[in-house]
């Protein structure tokens, strides 16, 4: 009897030393997520609910792309409760309401996040829902739009959203960017040109290498911000139309992830995080 029992022991150290060896998927598509306190909360415990939460996280916990700089994704503070942004915030909000816990994966820029979701190395990100993305991922319904515009230096001839489309004029846009077909496409005269991150756009507007930025007014006024004396221009040349995107495969997940979207904006949780996130140039979601 002592010697079966001395197996079963061996064993279950043997099975708990190979799970402790498994690469999370995170860690090899190379990401390093940021340290956050497990968090869960309780949920209806239905076999419906219960499948559609291992749907959305098939690891047991929610690991929600996000990307650096932009208060739609997320701000990083000091410490994970400092963090904010939306994307940030909802997702912790999904967790809670999921039970499982949250699991941030920060990148330097959308496309990583976007790439992260589609090769199922994440399992959620709040973005620009376009027709281009809706081929990698599948689309919650909307619940926010973000007007777009362009951001000018200190002291720039460039008054008006008109202005921009000149011969000699540069205007940057983020790397694999909503801003970048939508522009590249509209803009006759003016150079667009091509940005890797955030913080090297603000660097290209304080040397004079870009004459304007154009991105999601969120965005734009979280960089005038860094920038003194420069300017968002007013109107806008476009929307953004923000959903949850989330893997190919899992559209099973999209009823409760629809649910949790549309309680949060009767309950308030979509404007809390709005607000939190210093979130400007929004306008009501179109459905």
């Amino acid at each position: 009897m002592k010697f079966k029992l001395i197996c079963v022991s061996i064993a279950g150290l043997c099975i708990s030393m190979a799970l402790a060896a498994q690469t999370p998927a995170y860690q090899a598509a190379g990401v390093k997520p940021e340290p956050l306190p497990s968090q869960t909360g309780k949920a209806g415990e239905t076999a419906e609910f219960n499948l559609a939460r291992k749907i959305l996280a098939p690891t047991g916990k929610l690991r929600v792309a996000v990307y650096r700089g932009s208060p739609t994704s997320i701000i990083p503070g000091q410490t994970p409760a400092e963090s904010k942004g939306v994307g940030y915030d909802l997702g912790r909000e999904l967790a809670l309401r999921l039970g499982i816990p949250f699991e941030p994966v920060v990148f330097p820029k959308n496309a990583d996040s976007l790439a992260a979701v589609k090769a199922g190395a994440a399992d959620i990100t709040f973005t620009n829902a376009t027709p281009d993305r809706a081929r990698d991922m599948d689309f919650s319904n909307p619940f926010l739009r973000v007007e777009q515009s362009c951001l000018v230096p200190s002291g720039s001839a460039i008054k008006s959203l008109q202005d921009v489309d000149v011969k000699g004029v540069r205007v940057g846009v983020s790397v694999g960017s909503t801003s970048q077909k939508a522009l590249g496409n509209r803009l006759k005269n003016a150079q667009v040109l091509a940005v890797p991150s955030l913080d090297q756009a603000a660097d290209m507007i304080k040397s004079g290498e870009l004459e304007a930025f154009a991105t999601n007014k969120a965005i734009l006024y979280e960089l005038s911000d860094r920038l003194p004396g420069s300017k968002v221009l007013e109107g806008a040349w476009g929307y953004e139309k923000f959903a949850a995107g989330i893997p190919k495969g899992r559209e099973g997940g999209l009823p409760l992830l629809n649910q949790f979207l549309s309680e949060a904006q009767q309950n308030g949780k979509i404007a809390q995080a709005v607000k939190r996130a210093g979130l400007r140039g929004t306008v009501p979601a179109e459905h």
